[in-house]
This record gives C-alpha cells, sequence and structure tokens, in this order.
C-alpha cells in the first residue's frame, strides 16, 4: 500500500494537533482514486498552517491574487507531492459560517489541498462534482463529515 508521510508546521496559534492534520491525509491516501496518483514509492506533503496575512503574501507571490485564500497548494517534485498552505483564520470562519468544527474544516482544506496537488481541478460544474465527491469520501474515512451545503 502507498502512503504518504505528511509534515505539519503550525507558524500560527491553532487549536489543532499537527497529528490531526496527519492522519486525515494518511487516510485521504488510502482513497483508491488518490492512492491511484501518488508515487509508488509513497510521498511527502508538507502543510503550513499560517495566517491570512501569510496566505496573501503567498496568494501574490504565486498566484498575483491580492487577497488572503483559505488553501493554496504547490507541486513538489520527485517523491515530494507539494506544500499545502491553509489560513487558520480562514478554518475558524468557514467552520462557523458552515456549522461544523474547525477540525472537520481544517480536515476538509487539508483534503483539498491534497487532491489539487494531485491533478483535480474544479474549473467546472464536473470536475467540481468529482472534487467533492472525492473530499467528502476522505473526510468520511477519517470520520468527519461536513455541515451540509458545505461540499
Amino acid at each position: 500500500m502507498t502512503v504518504i508521510e505528511p509534515e505539519v508546521v503550525k507558524a500560527v496559534r491553532a487549536d489543532v494537533a499537527p497529528a490531526f492534520v496527519r492522519g486525515v491525509l494518511t487516510q485521504a491516501a488510502k482513497v483508491p482514486e488518490v492512492a491511484a496518483r501518488l508515487p509508488d514509492d509513497g510521498g511527502t506533503v508538507a502543510v503550513r498552517i499560517t495566517s491570512d496575512e501569510d496566505m496573501a503574501q503567498l496568494n501574490r507571490a504565486y498566484a498575483g491574487e491580492d487577497h488572503a485564500a483559505d488553501v493554496l497548494s504547490f507541486t513538489g517534485s520527485g517523491s515530494h507531492i507539494g506544500d499545502i498552505a491553509i489560513s487558520w483564520p480562514a478554518v475558524v470562519r468557514q467552520a462557523r459560517e458552515y456549522g461544523h468544527d474547525e477540525k472537520t474544516e481544517l480536515a476538509l482544506l487539508s483534503v483539498h489541498g491534497l487532491l489539487h496537488l494531485l491533478g483535480w481541478d474544479h474549473g467546472t460544474a464536473s470536475e467540481r462534482k468529482e472534487m467533492n465527491r472525492l473530499t467528502r469520501t476522505a473526510l468520511k474515512v477519517s470520520g468527519l463529515t461536513p455541515a451540509p451545503g458545505r461540499l
């Protein structure tokens, strides 16, 4: 079985253990469609939980967009699948907005970032439907269900 090795860095105070994110991504890698796109010998993923300010800076530098995103993905090379940056303030806001806990929102954004790293996108309605299906499936493996209307 192909496995991934997530490394999680909290650059801001966030009410979540890095082990939680590692567990969610490790479980997501067991979804057959996800596992099929992972390197045969496994791979690494770096996750940075950070501030809106850092996210805005990254978004300006790498996407030319002048706003903070909730999650950004940066493709890696070789066995390093890539990097995922997640705004903790966005996690808190979106969890409140959708009516589920912060861990569920963080897990959702982590899986979303991983799917982007593995080539999925949501530019069209059919792509968005597939990405949402995979996200729900990956979250379910970790025992998490996003609030109705979130995906």
